[in-house]
């Protein structure tokens, strides 16, 4: 006779089995790693596969909705890209560590392993895989040199300007300077763009720029290497990059305004654009045309770090343009600033001067000055013209006339 005891032992074994696939949500043969805080750092950050990484809880609805998708999309990666799971409702602390606030929350583990990116993309096994992939992609990119950290980066020779920290996963200082880092990558969005390279990963290339310690930080721009001599918190970041970005920018071009393209990208691409309308030719020939267009030019360097976009037309060309700013009314030159965000716009009352222009643009950078609303909801038409040569201009030559055939009606003399 088999003993009550076996029986109680039996029930009791399988109820422990049904919990734990419950509470883990993932068998050990669908593909999905169990993740923990004893095999997390060694598995996830320490090794060099990338990872995709669910924060779940076992009584979350959505997660046990996500199952069979997570799942087909384990088994298609397999080999290419690591898939886990962590109960995040038994180990608060290590979804704690990632900012997890919901369930389910996936995060990729790519380049850069302190700073997974969030997967916001569908809940099928598709959208997982195609992420995973371009995580791959970028992963190999980086690698090759074209681009650096998690969110692109910079071999040395591209237009954009980058702080690239080149760390070691074990680096206790990498680790203290990483909130420091992405906070200050937020303050930089849109000035200059901040990376992360493994060092201990990326080897060659870290011995192409000569790093000797972790973390090193290199500033790179249009084919500079600098190394990065600041203070290690966010706000020394900042400054020291804001510092470098406005002594590398470019100074701006001053186009002339020949077709919609050309105004829309200095309006809409800008803060602000500078309009200016210039003499006609047989007005101001090419002497006086290239001495207004050098003084916006000398005037585009002084600004350059405000970002503006800089255009002029010639007058009478884009009569649109000239309607809707008001310009012409005090005669030419005239010169105006843009706001095509707000389609707001302050029209210059003194000199077409570098003075006077200077005087106007530092208001204007100042939020001074009195603005009117364009006239119109959107930016005006553009009339598609011919630029201008470089020449001077020239009245059109008068034809001549043949008079052999034209009768002349002799006068009588008085």
């Amino acid at each position: 006779m088999i003993s009550p005891h076996f029986y109680i032992g039996f029930i009791s074994l399988v109820l422990l089995s049904t919990f734990s696939k419950t509470s883990g949500l993932y068998s050990s043969s669908s593909g999905v790693v169990d993740l923990n805080p004893s095999n997390f750092n060694k598995l996830v950050i320490g090794g060099d596969e990338i990872w995709i990484v669910e924060f779940f809880a076992p009584w979350c609805g959505h997660c046990k909705a996500l199952v069979p998708e997570y799942q087909k999309a384990a088994q298609a990666l397999k080999g290419v890209v690591k898939v886990g799971a962590v109960n995040a409702d038994e180990h608060k602390s290590l979804g704690g560590q990632y900012g997890v606030q919901g369930f389910p929350t996936i995060k990729i583990f790519g380049s850069n392993k302190y700073k997974p990116d969030d997967y916001n993309g569908p809940r099928t096994a598709q959208g997982i895989i195609d992420h995973a992939l371009r995580a791959v992609k970028d992963k190999v990119t980086a690698q090759s040199g074209k681009k650096t950290g998690g969110g692109g980066g910079s071999s040395g020779e591209s237009d954009d300007i980058w702080l690239v920290e080149f760390f070691a996963p074990w680096c206790g200082h990498c680790k203290n300077l990483a909130p420091h880092w992405q906070k200050a990558a937020t303050e930089l969005k849109g000035k200059v763009k901040l990376g992360a390279l493994d060092a201990t990963v990326n080897t060659i290339k870290a011995s192409q720029y000569e790093v000797r310690g972790y973390p090193t930080i290199k500033f790179f721009h249009k084919g500079e290497v600098q190394e990065y001599d600041g203070g290690r918190t966010s706000d020394d970041i900042v400054r020291w990059a804001l510092e470098k970005a406005s002594s590398s920018i470019e100074p701006p071009e001053v186009y002339e305004v020949v077709k919609e393209k050309v105004l829309s990208t200095a309006c809409k691409e800008h803060p602000i654009c500078i309009v200016a309308v210039l003499p006609h030719i047989l007005d101001c020939q090419s002497e006086c045309r290239n001495k207004y267009i050098e003084t916006l030019l000398k005037l585009g360097e002084k600004y350059k770090q405000k970002m503006w976009g800089w255009v002029w037309s010639e007058a009478l060309a884009q009569p649109k343009l000239e309607e809707a700013l008001d310009i012409g009314g005090f005669g030419y030159p005239a010169l105006a600033a843009l706001n095509a965000k707000k389609m707001q716009y302050a029209l210059l009352r003194g000199s077409f001067s570098y003075d006077g222009i200077n005087e106007f643009l530092r208001d204007i950078s100042y939020g001074r000055g009195r603005t009117a609303p364009v006239k119109g909801a959107e930016l005006p038409k553009i009339n598609k013209i011919e630029p201008w040569d470089g020449k001077d201009g020239s009245l059109p030559e008068e034809e001549d006339l043949d008079l052999s055939d034209i009768d002349l009606d002799e006068k009588e003399e008085l």
